[in-house]
């Protein structure tokens, strides 16, 4: 049997073949996250003596799973999966969505083997999540000893891993695409903006992001203290969360889950804060160059909106009240009226049609504007690329989950066999499939490989630029967006005190 060792700056590791592939799991590339160092940013991982063997998957971070509390604090592991020969070959880093809240980097579908199949190193890893990654405790009694953004800082030092040690596992560090979707798609914008993240990467795949979602402390707040509500604390008992067990951490996390869309309507949560990690707002920093050189594809689904407004859901507002109420904190009142108009104009007062237009509200609002907004903010300063996914199965129209959040990932993966997407897909007939999955996956490969997605496919230049299509005959369709930016100006949510100080 082959011995696959690869030399990092930490030590040696052994990986094994697999599927005429050879993959590295759980490498670590930051020290635990336990004791002193929980709620402390990213530390590098000790050297090791002898060959470590990477040969499982690390476990997940803390978190909520239907119910139940999983993972562990010492989660900081990254994993590689390459071709059995070459050297100098691309590389794709995808980070892994899930609200911040949720989701691990060993799930099946982010295993990257049909990535490795087109001669691409694949490389993946586990971060910090709520509480523990993305909330901000910092200025608080008895805190000085907590650091802000741990969960950012995870990403900076993977990357930074990465950066040093992937040719030693046949990438060219000069070669690295990233990518992400959801909360990995919002951490796409991140690293286009983290000082510490530059020279890391080269070309990003931006999916479903939600550009927007940045606070500061005064924002996040506000989250704060729904969690010490939760965790029937008062600002003084915050030092506790360096002793008590990890699992109680959670019990306020879901607490403000539950409570923050009544509450504090239109908070994404977790929030990244703006600190010195981040020192500007990501869209503002992006505008002035922070990713100069930077090839950038950004797209979204056609209804993002539709697993967010749905009333079982509790992140997002499903009423024209609760929305209004947005608009008040943010001193936008005058707005609300001009954009409650424009979505309402297409309905007609069924009960689909009401739900539509919180749909389409929700959609513009927190990914497709934004989205806008980040090709609009680098394409004078790299290649941009905007895509939009509309596949719309027969199973998903049946269930009213339209082309939502989340259903392009089968397609990015090349996985329309595993679960969710399984159920997805189920009703369509195999060329169907093979073709939508085909159509966005070697996409994805061509970027990855080449810098460019096709030539088929221009580049961004403006509102009414075209953007591909991926539908049952995809291509490109010019989508004139100005109507959509006019009417929404400049107005961002919970603005106010968003600005680095």
């Amino acid at each position: 049997m082959d011995d696959y060792i690869a030399e990092t700056v930490s030590g040696k590791v052994r990986g094994f073949a697999e599927d005429g592939q050879v993959a590295f799991l759980g490498i670590p590339y930051a020290k635990p996250p336990v004791g002193e160092l929980r709620f402390k940013r990213a530390v590098p991982a000790d050297a090791w003596e002898g060959v470590l063997d990477a040969a499982a998957y690390g476990p997940k971070a803390v978190q909520y799973n239907n119910g139940v509390c999983e993972g562990a604090e010492d989660c900081l592991t990254l994993n590689i999966r390459k071709p059995i020969q070459g050297d100098n070959l691309p590389v794709l880093v995808y980070i892994h969505g899930g609200g911040y809240n949720s989701g691990c980097a060993s799930d099946e579908l982010y295993h990257g083997k049909s990535f490795v199949s087109h001669g691409i190193v694949y490389v993946s890893f586990q971060y910090r999540l709520n509480v523990f990654g993305f909330y901000d405790f910092t200025g608080y009694p008895g805190c000085a000893d907590f650091d802000s953004n741990c969960g950012l800082s995870d990403h900076i030092a993977a990357m930074q891993w990465i950066h040093e040690n992937i040719r030693s596992f046949g990438g060219d560090p000069e070669r690295v695409t990233i990518a992400g979707e959801s909360a990995g798609g919002t951490s796409m914008i991140a690293l286009m903006a983290a000082p510490g993240a530059a020279g890391t990467f080269s070309q990003v795949i931006a999916s479903s992001a939600l550009p927007e979602c940045f606070f500061t402390k005064d924002t996040a707040k506000k989250n704060i203290d729904l969690f010490l509500e939760g965790m029937g604390w008062t600002v003084k008992d915050l030092p506790k969360l360096k002793e008590i067990d990890a699992f109680e951490v959670l019990k306020g996390n879901e607490y403000v889950a539950k409570e923050h869309q009544y509450r504090n309507p239109g908070i994404f949560l977790p929030t990244v804060s703006i600190d010195d990690l981040l020192p500007e707002r990501p869209l503002e920093a992006i505008a002035r160059g922070s990713a100069e050189g930077i090839r950038l594809m950004i797209g979204t689904n056609l209804h993002e909106g539709t697993m967010f407004v749905r009333p079982e859901q509790t992140n997002f507002p499903n009423s024209w009240d609760m929305i209004k109420e947005m608009f008040a904190k943010n001193q936008n009142e005058a707005g609300f009226e001009r954009i409650r108009e424009y979505y309402e104009k297409e309905n007609d007062g069924s009960v689909n049609g009401v739900e539509m237009a919180f749909i389409n509200f929700a959609t513009d609002y927190a990914f497709q504007m934004p989205a806008v907004r980040t090709a609009q903010a680098q394409k004078g300063h790299g290649p941009v690329w905007m895509y939009r996914y509309e596949f719309l199965s027969q199973m998903a129209r049946k269930t009213g989950m339209l082309c939502s959040h989340a259903m392009d990932l089968p397609c990015d993966f090349n996985c329309p066999e595993f679960g969710f997407s399984a159920f997805v897909f189920q009703e369509e007939p195999k060329d169907t499939v093979d073709k939508i999955v085909n159509d966005v996956h070697m996409r994805w490969v061509d970027f990855i490989r080449t810098g460019d997605p096709g030539k088929d496919w221009p580049q961004y230049a403006g509102y009414d630029s075209p953007v591909m299509i991926y539908d049952r005959t995809s291509g490109t369709r010019q989508l004139d967006r100005t109507e959509l930016m006019d009417v929404w100006g400049d107005m961002r949510f919970y603005s106010r005190g968003q600005q680095a100080r």
